[in-house]
């Protein structure tokens, strides 16, 4: 009789796959080590090898670059693949192929497409894959299969040891980094560039988004020792202009060999201005010709271009947005674009964070934008008690400019009255409004409320 472990049953549905999945490591659960995901991709037949790679790293910012990078992609005739962490309401959202997530019946075929060698990792190596090894191989995997004509990649988690860093990317794009996951990755924007500088590989493009001067030095450092060519925001790319419009902010992008005028961008603030730059940079690096790119194509594809959970208003009446900043820096990037695109007055905040999070900071933050906060709680077991979080928030708002709700839907509910009550806040009636954020998992959860809610109107 063989002691070899039994295959494992293949999935019919996806609820199965998320199951199977969500019963491995979580993706807060790290073992800085390559090996796994490198003996998963070597017994699928390195599918990341058959197509050339754009990776995105760094604190803030990746997803909706990511967007972006596809949506050009795919205007030049590209079949794209993208992969993004972590999903705002489903887990199918993580692998995309031309711009859409995998539907149920794909994810499961590509859940069991790798299944079959999930198990033969798990029992040669010291730990099992994790959640996300596996769902990377899956995308990977999926990817080869479809097949793309490129790849967009998103770190999990820093760089070097994440477990998209099997792929060797074309173009490797640094977004800002500053602190967060520091309990993993470090303590101070340096320490972190390190990590994540490790995408950076021989013979890439290095994309980088303008940076504090110290990590700046560090990534060169880290292309020069590749010989990787680099390509900064405020030297061979970046924004030249943006003004606020309805609905987003016309800009102007100085890309690496054309200046691209009169660009509508469908969503709000100065950051998301500075990803649409670094998305075209990142794009011309990609297409490799000494020649712009045609500027009726970006403009066309930066209007189609939507970041879900990013600025994103899901009602009116009162204006309800979402936005899933999570860390200091998120918070100061939203702030500063709630000053530049809004006048609502009062703005109520409904924060749930996560507690391993910097909630000192992303109070101190939110605060000058912010009439009164809710504090609430998402569903997971990683999720800060609301009281906690109210204890400190009481510290940096007063006392009367926070009060509890644990239930999310609850906290909202309590948000529109207080934001629909403005003339109690002296404000005139109607310009209130409701920002969700603290957390990607919070805003996914409040997306699934309100959206449904909407649609059921």
């Amino acid at each position: 009789m063989s002691d070899a472990p039994e295959a494992p049953r293949l999935a019919q549905t996806f609820e199965e796959v998320e199951d199977a999945l969500l019963s491995r490591w979580p993706e807060t659960r790290l073992e800085p080590s390559l090996d796994r995901i490198q003996a998963f991709t070597e017994l699928l037949g390195d599918p990341q090898r058959s197509y050339p790679v754009i990776h995105l790293t760094g604190t803030n910012g990746k997803t909706s670059t990511s967007r972006m990078i596809d949506t050009l992609l795919r205007a030049l005739d590209l079949r794209t693949g993208r992969f993004t962490s972590p999903h705002v309401e489903r887990m199918t959202e993580r692998i995309s192929v031309d711009g859409e997530p995998l539907s149920d019946e794909d994810f499961v075929r590509a859940f069991n497409d790798v299944a079959p060698y999930t198990h033969l990792v798990d029992a040669e190596q010291d730990h099992p894959l994790s959640f996300f090894e596996t769902v990377v191989g899956m995308a990977y995997a999926a990817f080869a299969d479809a097949p793309v004509d490129v790849a967009v990649v998103e770190v999990g988690m820093g760089g070097s040891w994440d477990a998209t860093n099997v792929a060797d990317a074309a173009v490797a794009v640094v977004l800002p980094v500053s602190v967060d996951h520091a309990a993993y990755l470090g303590d101070t924007p340096v320490d972190i560039a390190v990590e994540k500088a490790g995408i950076i590989k021989p013979g890439s493009v290095a994309v980088l988004a303008q940076q504090d001067p110290a990590v700046a030095a560090l990534l060169l450092e880290r292309a020069a020792e590749v010989g990787a060519t680099v390509a900064r925001e405020g030297m061979e790319f970046g924004v030249v202009s943006r003004v606020p419009a309805v609905g987003g902010q016309v800009v102007s992008l100085q890309g690496l060999h054309a200046r691209y005028d009169e660009v509508f961008l469908p969503l709000y603030g100065a950051h998301q201005a500075q990803n649409a730059a670094v998305a075209l940079a990142a794009v011309e690096a990609f297409a490799g010709e000494q020649h712009a790119l045609d500027e009726e194509v970006v403009r066309a594809a930066f209007a189609e271009v939507t970041s879900p959970g990013r600025l994103e208003i899901v009602r009116r009446s009162p204006t309800i947005v979402l936005d899933a900043a999570h860390n200091p820096h998120g918070a100061e990037a939203l702030g500063a674009a709630i000053e530049d695109s809004f006048t609502f007055s009062p703005l109520i905040g409904v924060l749930g964070v996560m507690g391993d999070k910097d909630h000192e900071g992303l109070l101190t933050a939110l605060e000058p934008h912010l009439a009164h906060l809710v504090c609430t709680q998402n569903s997971t077991d990683r999720a800060l008690p609301a009281e906690q979080l109210a204890e400190v928030a009481r510290e940096i708002f007063g006392e009367d400019r926070v009060s509890v709700t644990p239930r999310l839907s609850d906290a909202i509910e309590a948000a529109a009255t207080l934001a629909e009550a403005g003339e109690a806040f002296g404000d005139p009636l109607g310009s209130g409004a409701v920002l969700v954020t603290g957390s990607v998992v919070t805003v996914g959860e409040a997306r699934s409320l309100l959206v449904r809610r909407e649609r059921e109107r």
